[in-house]
């Protein structure tokens, strides 16, 4: 891997951070095989867009990724 800037450097950190977040979220799924598909679903759509290289782009898909995981958490509380 090449060298990062600081900014790549905490736009990465921020990115790697919602994916455990959101892997860590389907822990409290009760049923295991949709908490599988929801791991396999959050793995899928991080590595389809591993490509981005634009700040602006990984930004805005951060924020989005942030919107799923309050959209997640609320689902998997009222699930309970």
């Amino acid at each position: 891997m090449s060298q990062l800037t600081l900014k790549q450097f905490m736009l990465r950190s921020e990115v790697l951070k919602l994916y455990r977040d959101l892997l860590r979220i389907t822990f409290k799924v009760e049923n295991p095989s949709y908490r599988k598909q929801l791991q396999e679903w959050i793995r899928s759509d991080f590595e389809m867009n591993r490509h981005h290289t634009e700040e602006e782009v990984i930004k805005m898909m951060v924020s989005r990724g942030k919107l799923s995981l309050r959209e997640v958490e609320q689902a998997v509380l009222l699930a309970k």
